[in-house]
């Protein structure tokens, strides 16, 4: 029999639940949960499943609710309620939903039913087959975990329950998870806590609440500090009489409030208590309903909790033993003990050395394989063999290896097997990387030399691809341990894994797209941190292909039962994937083919242009080799470039004698052209007389022997065509004003003031500075573009005049006569004759 006082349950309390009826309803509400028509759902759609689950009346399973009551039951807004939430009821199939529409087409009223909780009505042994009284015990609950709380028209208040006030982010997450926990929590308020091994940095608390809602341990620890924050849970730090760190409890106080109790009632301990039924199987997580066994009641002492030691948690630290039989009971003197496993490894919370703990690592000894991160954790001998070495022993040793091992790595042979070195202690150098590989610097600690180089090449490609896509470069060392720390949340820590190095290169550093974008990374985007909407369009083509299939089924064969049509969707589903698999196959196959014409098309293409360029450098040559055509100099490439000045200087004087004629020659007479002409070409040839004459001045000849032979012939050609450009300038300017003052520019100018003063806005005051400025602007720049026309027009005219008359041949109707009349000679007239 039980010893001690019996607790006094709250008659009524909707808290108060025995252990059948938390069994039976905690049943249904993981059976609800575990539907797979919820996988992926948010936990706001999947809260408000279980909200419709607890208004179902028996008669007829639908229930009638407005959108913006059901928003207050899981703490969102009736707008995110309609668009979210109903949406994600629909696409989940679990629920089905008539709604009732408002002015803006928005669903307002709802008439729900839950299709697995109405299908298991009768269903003998279905953990979703509850009676009538079992809905009322889970309405009430419901109503005294999250009811929103109400004010009655006849004055009276239904408070709210015990999280109805939390709404808006998470908090349709924080409902749900402290429902799971009362439904976990036993008459004490004790939760039922995971089991194995957990995250050391968030404790088996957190773990146990991210079991039970599906998310990571990071996740969990957020939720259970919101829900501590609002004194709906406690973590409870036991001690011991021997003043040692001892389990944290998961406690909800307001369900042992209901049954009568309070929490000091069942944590004043004086001893580590022995691991209760539940924790059999270690790897078991928290959170299943079936009916638990015979619990054990713990003895009580008068030691208090208060003045808790800043100590690691033990439970987090080290994995739980499977609980053995309480057939006796234990008698364990607390002064010595610790009263839970691994006490004799110190306070430290170390784990406890394993068989073949890291055998892929360097080791200095037989028995000292490559361990833990502690020099006095080693790997002790087996139970029943006798220690080679005493413990002192070891520990000099090993404090002999670490005063060694600022000398640099060292040479090992392990088993026989060829030498390796050891690796480096600490990160690379680079800040980079020491940034990318600090959540790993565990594992890092655990590799060789070598593998801890090919593990910097990886990191460093990765860091490669990662700057490539993200907007700022300087992003990509915390991505990359962004990824690293996701992928050990995954894995359940360092200590599960048991190969370092394939670990990092094949699963922590790698990038694991979901769909062909380069940024995406699970389902997530590298640049901006959003989900991917390439995965979405994936999942949302999916799903619309899987309605399509299944409409054709209930088409071509109707009347199936439930499993024959599930099973044919899917065979219909699966050979869709296999043709879209063959299909992707195809097209990769046609892309890289068409990738290996162009890459060869590319390289013709490149061939050819060293081709040409290798005949247009022989060409070059070719030219270059020929002597000059007016002096005869050698390799000047036909021409060299005193020639060429003067050439240019011939035709820069035609041009000025032709600007000059433009305005003061009669451009119908060919020799008062042809005079100007000559006026121009006397001028230009004085000035770049006189401009030689100032550069020979001004130079000192001995500088232009030195230069070379032809450096003085060079020089006075590029000084004579300087001087031509100059005064070509000139005659053009002067041109354009003597043009300019002509009576055709004369006109235009005239024409433009008066076009300008007669616009609307200038008519009321034509006098005022500004039309005044405006019309002499627009006269100017229509007497500029007038003598500009002349100038082009003119010059044309003597270009055509000086230009000689190309020599037409005669036609042949006059050409045909006169070769008739030529005599044939001899030899012809013979031939006739």
């Amino acid at each position: 029999m039980q010893a001690g006082p019996v607790p006094e349950r709250a008659a009524g309390h909707p808290l108060s639940l025995g252990r059948d009826a938390r069994a039976r309803l905690g049943g249904a509400v993981r059976a609800l949960l575990d539907v797979p028509g919820l996988d992926g759902a948010s936990d706001a759609v999947r809260l408000a499943v279980l909200v419709l689950a607890s208004r179902t009346p028996a008669e007829n399973g639908v229930v009638q609710i407005h959108t913006s009551e059901l928003g207050r039951w899981i703490g969102m807004s009736a707008s995110y309620t309609a668009s979210d939430v109903v949406s994600g009821l629909r696409r989940s199939g679990v629920v089905s939903v008539e709604t009732e529409k408002g002015e803006y087409r928005e669903d307002i009223g709802l008439e729900c039913k839950v299709l697995p909780l109405w299908a298991a009505q009768g269903v003998v042994g279905h953990p979703l087959a509850l009676a009538k009284k079992e809905f009322a015990t889970l309405q009430r609950l419901f109503e005294a975990v999250m009811a929103p709380g109400w004010k009655h028209k006849d004055g009276r208040i239904t408070p709210a329950g015990l999280i109805g006030t939390r709404t808006g982010r998470g908090a349709a997450t924080d409902r749900l998870a402290l429902l799971l926990l009362v439904l976990e929590a036993r008459e004490t308020g004790r939760v039922r806590q995971c089991g194995g091994t957990v995250d050391i940095r968030r404790g088996r608390a957190a773990a146990t609440v991210a079991r039970l809602l599906g998310c990571s341990a990071s996740a969990g620890e957020r939720v259970l500090e919101r829900l501590e924050a609002r004194e709906l849970v406690l973590r409870v730090r036991l001690r011991t009489a021997s003043k040692m760190a001892h389990r944290t409890r998961l406690m909800v106080p307001a369900v042992a409030t209901a049954h009568g109790r309070t929490v000091a009632d069942d944590v004043q301990e004086d001893r580590a208590e022995d691991l209760e039924p539940d924790f059999s199987d270690p790897d078991v997580t928290a959170g299943p309903s079936e009916a638990p066994g015979t619990e054990a009641e713990p003895q009580v002492s008068s030691v208090p909790v208060t003045d808790e030691p800043d100590v690691a948690d033990p439970d987090a630290a080290a994995a739980l033993h499977t609980d053995h039989p309480h057939l006796v009971t234990p008698v364990v003197d607390l002064s010595l003990a610790g009263g839970f496993s691994g006490e004799g490894r110190g306070a430290d919370g170390r784990r406890p050395g394993r068989a073949c703990v890291r055998e892929d690592q360097a080791v200095d000894s037989d028995d000292a394989a490559a361990g833990s991160t502690s020099p006095v954790a080693k790997v002790g001998p087996l139970r029943g063999e006798k220690p080679k070495e005493s413990p002192v022993d070891e520990q000099k040793q090993a404090g002999c290896v670490a005063a060694g091992a600022g000398a640099g790595a060292r040479l090992t042979v392990v088993g026989g097997r060829k030498t390796q070195q050891q690796g480096r202690p600490e990160l690379p150098a680079d800040l980079d990387l020491r940034v990318a590989l600090t959540p790993v610097s565990w594992l890092w600690q655990g590799l060789s030399r070598w593998q801890q180089d090919r593990v910097v090449e990886a990191a460093k490609a990765e860091l490669a691809q990662l700057r490539q896509v993200l907007e700022w470069s300087a992003q990509a060392p915390s991505a990359l341990a962004a990824r690293l720390t996701s992928r050990l949340e995954e894995t359940g820590g360092e200590a599960l894994i048991a190969r370092p190095f394939g670990w990092i290169t094949r699963r922590g550093l790698v990038r694991r797209p979901s769909c062909s974008d380069v940024r995406c990374d699970d389902g997530v985007r590298l640049d901006t941190g959003a989900d991917c909407d390439n995965c979405a369009n994936i999942l949302h083509s999916r799903r619309a292909w899987r309605v399509r299939i299944a409409a054709e089924v209930d088409q071509e064969l109707p009347g199936l039962d439930q499993d024959a049509r599930y099973r044919e969707i899917e065979a219909r589903m699966r050979r869709h994937a296999e043709a879209e698999a063959a299909d992707l196959v195809a097209r990769q196959a046609e892309a890289q083919q068409r990738a290996e014409q162009r890459a060869a098309a590319r390289a013709e293409a490149e061939a050819q242009a060293l081709v040409e360029r290798e005949r247009a450098v022989a060409e070059a040559a070719v030219r270059q080799a020929v002597a000059c055509e007016d002096c005869g100099r050698e390799r000047s490439a036909g021409l060299c470039e005193a020639c060429d000045h003067r050439r240019q200087v011939e035709v820069l004087i035609g041009e000025a004698g032709l600007l000059a004629a433009t305005w003061s020659a009669d451009l119908t007479d060919p020799a008062a052209v042809a005079a100007v002409a000559a006026e121009v070409r006397t001028a230009i040839e004085g000035a770049i007389a006189a401009a030689w004459e100032q550069f020979q001045q001004i130079t000192d000849p001995a500088v232009l022997e030195a230069a070379g032979p032809d450096a003085v012939e060079d020089a006075a050609a590029h000084n004579a065509m300087l001087t031509a450009e100059s005064a070509a300038a000139e005659y053009r300017h002067e041109a354009l004003v003597m043009l300019g003052r002509s009576e055709d520019a004369q006109a235009e100018a005239r024409k433009a003031y008066a076009t300008e003063l007669a616009k609307p806005w200038f008519q009321a005051l034509p006098d005022s500075d500004d039309a005044q400025r405006a019309a002499t602007e627009a006269a100017a720049r229509a007497q500029t573009r007038t003598a500009e026309h002349l100038l082009a027009v003119r010059l044309e005219q003597l270009h055509a005049q000086v230009r000689p008359e190309p020599v037409r041949p005669a036609p042949w109707a006059q050409r045909l006569p006169e070769l008739a009349a030529r005599p044939l000679d001899g030899e012809a007239l013979e031939v006739i004759a």
